[in-house]
């Protein structure tokens, strides 16, 4: 696997290595002696998966304030997506900046996603699907989020929204 830092800090996109043959290839996604080496979260105790139907839909978006911080590694496993992620962490340099990523499943690259780090996404493709690897378990009552749209934030979707939650639509503005 390759790691390449981001522009926000302790953001990385993982590219996995293929070793190829006649029969296609086979490429490690995780391993702890590499995620450990940079530093990075080794535990990750769910693993959940979030299909979506329509192209446009967007999901985000989401983190879980402390103590219940949550570092993610996220997939895109079918279909694309324009992945968001947008520091929230107080005392940031980067404070309310975002990135967008393009995650599909041909390139099969990976985000890591540190504690601190809101995330969102929208589908490119119909039939999407998402795979995520989470380090901390859901806890309901830290469950929080930012709007897509927050003028705050002047996040730049590529598609309309098609589908979203009222839940994601509701939540209201930052304040920092």
């Amino acid at each position: 696997m390759r790691f390449f830092p981001a522009g926000i800090a302790g953001i990385f996109m993982i590219e996995p290595e293929p070793i190829r043959d006649d029969r296609g290839f086979f490429a490690r996604t995780f391993c702890i002696r590499e995620f450990a080496a940079h530093g990075l979260e080794t535990q990750f105790v769910q693993h959940s998966l979030s299909y979506n139907a329509a192209r446009g839909t967007l999901r985000g978006m989401h983190f879980q304030r402390e103590p219940h911080g949550e570092v993610k590694v996220v997939t895109c496993v079918k279909g694309a997506i324009r992945d968001v992620l947008l520091d929230l962490r107080e005392g940031s340099p980067t404070l309310g900046r975002w990135e967008a990523f393009d995650l599909t499943a041909e390139n099969r690259r990976s985000l890591y996603i540190p504690k601190g780090i809101a995330h969102g996404f929208q589908t490119l493709e119909p039939e999407t699907e998402v795979f995520y690897l989470i380090s901390a378990f859901h806890e309901p009552q830290a469950s929080a989020g930012v709007r897509h749209d927050d003028p705050a934030f002047g996040i730049d979707w590529p598609l309309p929204v098609s589908v979203m939650s009222e839940k994601d639509r509701a939540w209201p503005d930052f304040n920092g």
